[in-house]
């Protein structure tokens, strides 16, 4: 007969290769005890990924990995800037940490690993142009190619205002000639994005109609 231990872990197991990831607060609401996790991870029968988090040790890692981790540790966040950049293949630029957005009242969590960016968008803009993908069968928000773009010049244009550095700008043009190239997005989405975000005039208009006259 079974031990209630065993039937745990085989349990912890199977949710585990169902969903992925999972943090100890889901397997706790599955009836799953926190000695039972310990165990398994004392065994390596499951590998800690951040505090609190854990995964099989023998699932396969997919190349956006990271941003599955976030996702489970900022469940109400966004993927952006950067690192959704990354996700839609729009820069060569390898980012450092995952970059996620949350609201405006929204608990920030502490994060010691992996290395999460968080920046906080207004009401405006939090809730605009998220799409939902599936990484490692983890739900991952990320920001769309368009409104990334504009979630870039809008940090640009603080940038420049708050230490006069056109980086941003460089970089959010880029993006969005990428993005147009790989017909990722088109001029009518980021046209949207940028009045929704108040970036039109003066910022991405110029820029968009100087890339769409080149082209």
């Amino acid at each position: 007969m079974e031990t209630v231990p065993t039937r745990q872990e085989d349990r912890a197991a199977s949710l585990l290769q169902e969903r992925g990831m999972m943090r100890l607060s889901e397997f706790i609401k599955e009836g799953i005890t926190a000695t039972t996790i310990s165990r398994m991870e004392q065994k390596g029968l499951l590998n800690q990924l951040s505090r609190g988090l854990y995964q099989l040790p023998d699932a396969p890692l997919d190349v956006h990995h990271s941003l599955a981790v976030a996702a489970k540790l900022v469940p109400n966040g966004v993927i952006c800037y950067d690192s959704a950049l990354a996700f839609y293949e729009l820069t060569d630029r390898i980012p450092p940490y995952v970059w996620v957005a949350i609201g405006p009242r929204e608990w920030r969590p502490k994060i010691e690993r992996p290395r999460v960016e968080i920046v906080r968008f207004g009401p405006k803009v939090f809730d605009k142009g998220i799409e939902h993908h599936t990484i490692e069968n983890v739900p991952v928000r990320i920001y769309s190619p368009a409104k990334t773009i504009i979630d870039l010049f809008r940090s640009a244009r603080f940038q420049h205002a708050a230490y006069e550095s056109t980086g941003g700008f460089v970089q959010a043009t880029q993006a969005m000639k990428e993005a147009l190239r790989l017909r990722k997005t088109t001029p009518a989405e980021i046209a949207r994005f940028a009045v929704e975000g108040g970036v039109w005039e003066k910022v991405v208009q110029p820029r968009l109609e100087a890339l769409t006259l080149d082209a």
